[in-house]
């Protein structure tokens, strides 16, 4: 089947917006549901973009959005709650996906593109992975009824936009010494752009119906190597304290309070594990991974060029 028409709900975020250009340049009708349709202005300019105010949780609203569509995308995630007993994830990840395969099953809506997690785990160390881990269990029930449904687990994303390389590079401006919680935990990023043509794929192959894939890029690194290398690439000198986790844990509490969450409790127990794929779900694609040196640079060195003449100055001595 050629799925001509989607509705995606998370479409206006940093996955959202570079998977909406993909479908709009393909041709394909995209509904993109937006509690906030002036933060999600940026995809007016795609032609084949239409964005349906409201919340994504409200089940009448979903039913509507998916009538008449061929599939469905669902990128909704959060990496923090307001409080801290999980019942945030739950409403994001679980609650939501039964809403949405609800949905699908009132409309006729057979097919589901959904956005997991690496170790997503209904057993997992943390309240993110636990509903996510929880949110498949629910789309295997519904795919032994009949509907085909691809489940993706990417590593960290990266890319022009993301929360990742663009935290750490705004911590890496502002601190000379920056003391960074669970150092040696592993990961391997993946190119936003590689995870869009994973998508693309679930919309073009029959075969990955049913499959889950878990998406790495081809560097593994420790979180420590990560930050050492934007710190590098933006041309700052910056001593990286890599902290014990006695004192990682205390910042994570720490942090719980801060507006914003920059680090949290749910994100160190996620961190116990490492982000790494068992199986590489690219290649079983046939996508090629790109790497951080392909891209980083493009938006991180360039940017920070007049940043970095003071640092300059100082190892030139003048």
């Amino acid at each position: 089947m050629k799925y001509r028409s989607v509705c995606m709900l998370g479409g206006s975020g940093f996955v959202g917006s570079h998977l909406a250009a993909r479908l709009a340049g393909e041709g394909i009708q995209v509904r993109v549901i937006t509690r906030n349709a002036d933060r999600a202005k940026h995809l007016n300019v795609l032609p084949t973009v239409k964005l349906i105010q409201g919340n994504c949780h409200d089940s009448a609203l979903l039913q509507e959005a998916f009538t008449g569509v061929d599939a469905v995308i669902n990128l909704v995630g959060i990496l923090n709650e307001k409080g801290r007993k999980g019942d945030g994830f739950r409403h994001a990840h679980v609650e939501l996906t039964r809403k949405v395969l609800d949905a699908c099953e009132a409309t006729g809506v057979k097919r589901l593109l959904h956005m997991s997690a690496l170790n997503a785990d209904g057993g997992g160390p943390s309240h993110y992975l636990r509903s996510k881990g929880e949110a498949e269990s629910l789309i295997q029930v519904h795919g032994r009824r009949g509907l085909d449904a691809t489940i993706y687990q990417p590593s960290t994303i990266f890319g022009e936009g993301d929360s990742f390389t663009n935290r750490f590079a705004g911590l890496l401006r502002l601190l000379p010494v920056f003391p960074l919680a669970c150092p040696d935990s592993r990961m391997a990023p993946v190119y936003v752009g590689n995870v869009v043509d994973a998508f693309m794929r679930g919309l073009q192959d029959r075969d990955t119906i049913g499959q889950r894939y878990q998406l790495c890029g081809p560097n593994m690194m420790t979180l420590k190597e990560i930050v050492r290398y934007l710190a590098d690439t933006m041309g700052r000198r910056r001593l990286i304290i890599g902290l014990p986790d006695f004192l990682a844990r205390l910042q994570a509490n720490v942090m719980e309070f801060v507006p914003g969450k920059p680090f949290s409790k749910d994100n160190y127990n996620s961190l116990q594990k490492d982000a790494v794929c068992r199986t590489d779900g690219l290649a079983r694609l046939g996508i090629t991974p790109v790497g951080m040196d392909a891209v980083v640079p493009r938006y991180l060195a360039h940017r920070d060029l007049r940043g970095r003449y003071p640092d300059m100055r100082k190892a030139a001595k003048r």
